[in-house]
């Protein structure tokens, strides 16, 4: 039993990449939003994006120990038409592409906000040197090397946030009411939308695949892939919730403008250490995100295109590379345009739908999938999450829309 428990921890890794790279600036500012807007009263919405999340997660572990794969290869093997299988390709690639451009440089602020809090610093200051460091730890590092550091920044974030939960004392019935009677209070669906959004993110599909193929060998360890992947997202709803509650019950009714604001009433309870605490916890979230956004375009690219060698390959770096150097020009120039944001989220709000439909798709094949096809259960649970996914989707979609035009 112990030594079954000991290679179940020491399989923990691809999961812990995907889920630090979700819990960023933009999920904590959400939740932290989420809790002082509506209180207790959306975490059936976190609990929903963590098992979607699991779901489509775990199809992708599946999907590439099967067939030794990455996404992108087994996207293109569906398509029999080369007209259209260039469309999905290409679309999908510049989709990514475009979205991690767009989203870095706030990544980049975000995490320069807990630091330039600690130091007193202006976040454009901060900000390109972060970048910079992020663009030595893709090129000299390894994916063993992240693996690291994206373990070490959830066991910060993991102590921060989780022990403010218990510290701050919420009701508890409020807390259980709230994540398992899902309500929908006035005004809430654009939060709504936003939890689960933050969470469900279509570069992490490719980022799973290509770390899955750098951690684990064969079909033979699939349950401890599964394991990894259900343990570590877990954690990370977790992260996410205790955020939420920590705003519901300190801050509920109050405009916010930063999670900074969480310390406030804090102070009481943890002293001059609150603000220090809050700004760490931050810092770690936007440094995950931060690491996310080029790995996820490097990732997607190299397995759309085929490009061998994983996140060792110079083609792999020079694309993580280019991403990172437009985030630290554009958050040391404090430009992070409207314009580009919206069209990313519009691409975004097509190109995930999309994908959670093409990996349903593929992980039915039974002829790609042999005894691994989804069973009748998964299924169902899929055919939801991909129901609600492109909702989103179209939701998103519309809104960026509007939002271009007005």
């Amino acid at each position: 039993m112990f030594k079954e428990a000991g290679k179940i921890l020491k399989s923990i890794g691809p999961g812990m990449i995907i889920t630090a790279s979700f819990i960023g600036p933009g999920t904590v500012t959400t939740m932290t939003q989420g809790g002082a807007g509506f209180g207790y009263s959306l975490l059936w919405a976190v609990a929903f994006s963590i098992i979607a999340t699991i779901v489509l997660q775990e199809m992708i572990i599946r999907l590439s120990l099967v067939t030794r794969e990455g996404l992108g290869e087994a996207i293109q093997d569906l398509f029999k038409n080369k007209i259209g299988k260039l469309i999905i390709v290409w679309f999908t690639l510049i989709a990514v592409t475009i979205g991690c451009a767009a989203y870095i440089s706030g990544d980049l602020i975000g995490t320069s906000l807990g630091a330039s809090y600690l130091l007193n610093l202006p976040e454009h200051w901060v900000a390109p040197v972060i970048g910079v460091i992020i663009l030595f730890i893709g090129l000299f590092g390894n994916y063993r090397f992240l693996e690291k550091i994206m373990l070490v920044l959830m066991v910060i974030m993991g102590i921060i946030f989780i022990t403010t939960m218990i510290v701050i004392q919420p009701d508890t019935s409020g807390v259980l009411k709230g994540a398992f009677i899902p309500t929908i209070p006035d005004g809430s669906i654009i939060t709504i939308i936003a939890l689960i959004g933050t969470t469900v993110v279509p570069y992490n599909f490719f980022i799973h695949s290509t770390a899955v193929h750098e951690r684990f060998g064969n079909i033979k360890e699939l349950k401890y892939a599964r394991w990894d992947t259900v343990i570590s997202i877990t954690i990370g709803g977790i992260i996410s919730a205790a955020i939420l509650i920590a705003a519901a019950t300190l801050i509920e009714g109050k405009e916010v403008t930063s999670v900074i604001q969480l310390a406030g009433p804090l102070e009481p309870v943890l002293g001059d250490a609150a603000p220090v605490a809050i700004s760490i916890g931050l810092f770690a979230a936007g440094l995950s995100s931060a690491i996310a956004s080029p790995t996820g375009a490097a990732a997607t690219i190299s397995s759309l295109l085929g490009w061998q060698g994983g996140m060792e390959s110079k083609k792999y770096k020079t694309v993580f590379t280019i991403i990172i150097i437009i985030g630290i020009i554009t958050s040391a120039l404090g430009f992070e345009p409207l314009q580009v944001l919206l069209v990313a989220q519009a691409l975004n709000g097509i190109i995930l739908p999309i994908v959670a439909i093409l990996i349903f798709i593929i992980i039915n094949k039974k002829n790609l999938m042999g005894h691994y096809v989804n069973t009748l259960w998964l299924n169902i649970i899929g055919s939801i999450v991909v129901l609600v996914v492109t909702f989103l989707g179209v939701y998103s979609l519309i809104d960026a829309i509007m939002s271009f035009m007005s």
